[in-house]
């Protein structure tokens, strides 16, 4: 590794370890500045062949983030877990099937919430949540814990291609929990822009990725890895702000105390069952301390960049139900951070 590699290596573990702060600081600066993330929003149309692609800078920031991701993808280790079928299995389903059963669980307590609609607009942004697969930033949070890295990758990929078979049946069945244009837009949502959205903007760029890396020579991969790292945080930022700033400025011109507390110990009681599911299935695997951090942090990382932007694109006219994406995607990486130095970072210092 040349001198300026390492630089720029050291450089993104720094940014790596202060990421969160990073995170609160595009939140602010969506709040004080929303214009720019509109115009990131802007959608544009371009003809391809006999058919239109509709997309916005934000989809493509997305886009090149899953590129990045399968570029990086060591399939070798990947296809080592088969090895633990059980572990896999129960990953990729405890993805799906956990997030949708406490949102089921969620509707039955949001009943006697004195104003509806709120209750509504929690229970469709947690669709977004719901349905996503498992963020490509668990790696980095697995390799930190010095986990296994390739069930991690593993479940990301599952997860990632098994998206616009798994996604859409989770998202009317919270369409079916809601009711008015809520449970409309999310039906009409599963019924075909869900699909489209993630095969094009999702499935399509982490498969590229993927032949991509077949193609590049090894050496020049490995020697662009902390420049692109670098560039991946740049543009996770950048995503970040544009998401936040659809409709944090609402927010904060008009807060609403008790429906953003309710909002917040929702999304956190969330994320506390999804890292706690990630354990249990871990101890009933028998896994080892490896393979408990990969599944952990893939059970409770969700793939929020796209679920904010499927949800920018699809719910305009709702813009609240923003709000769960954006404060599970914020607590994820506070959750990430305590599960890490409470359960591996401390197991690994010398007794």
């Amino acid at each position: 590794m040349s001198d300026q590699q390492g630089a720029v290596a050291k450089m993104a573990h720094i940014v790596h370890r202060y990421f969160i702060w990073i995170v609160i600081a595009s939140y602010i600066g969506a709040a004080a500045a929303p214009r720019a993330g509109a115009l990131l929003h802007q959608t544009h149309s371009a003809n391809i062949g006999s058919s239109d692609l509709h997309g916005s800078a934000a989809m493509a920031l997305l886009a090149l983030l899953l590129f990045n991701a399968g570029l990086f993808t060591n399939l070798r280790e990947a296809r080592s877990v088969v090895k633990r079928p059980f572990l896999v299995v129960s990953g990729v389903l405890g993805n799906f099937v956990m997030p949708y059963a406490f949102v089921a669980a969620a509707s039955l307590c949001l009943k006697p919430w004195h104003n509806p609609d709120e209750a509504q607009q929690i229970l469709t942004g947690l669709a977004f949540v719901a349905a996503m697969p498992i963020a490509g930033s668990s790696t980095a949070w697995t390799q930190s814990a010095n986990g296994n890295l390739s069930l991690s990758i593993g479940l990301v990929l599952a997860t990632t291609l098994l998206s616009p078979l798994v996604t859409p049946l989770v998202i009317h069945g919270v369409g079916a929990l809601t009711t008015g244009d809520y449970s409309e837009d999310l039906h009409e949502l599963a019924a075909g822009n869900a699909v489209n959205f993630l095969g094009a903007w999702v499935v399509a760029p982490s498969l590229l990725g993927v032949l991509a890396a077949r193609v590049i020579p090894q050496p020049r991969i490995m020697a662009a890895k902390p420049f692109v790292k670098l560039v991946n945080y740049a543009m996770i930022a950048a995503l970040t702000y544009a998401n936040a700033a659809l409709s944090l400025p609402a927010v904060v011109s008009d807060p609403d105390g008790d429906f953003l507390a309710l909002m917040l110990a929702i999304v956190v009681a969330l994320c506390v069952v999804a890292f706690t599911v990630g354990y249990v299935c871990a101890r009933f695997g028998r896994a080892g301390r490896g393979e408990t951090a990969s599944l952990m942090f893939g059970l409770g990382m969700a793939n929020n960049g796209a679920g904010l932007t499927l949800a920018s694109t699809a719910m305009a006219d709702h813009a609240g139900v923003m709000l769960p994406a954006i404060l599970y995607n914020l607590v994820q990486h506070f959750a990430a951070a305590i599960v890490d130095r409470m359960m591996f970072q401390k197991a690994a210092d010398p007794a």
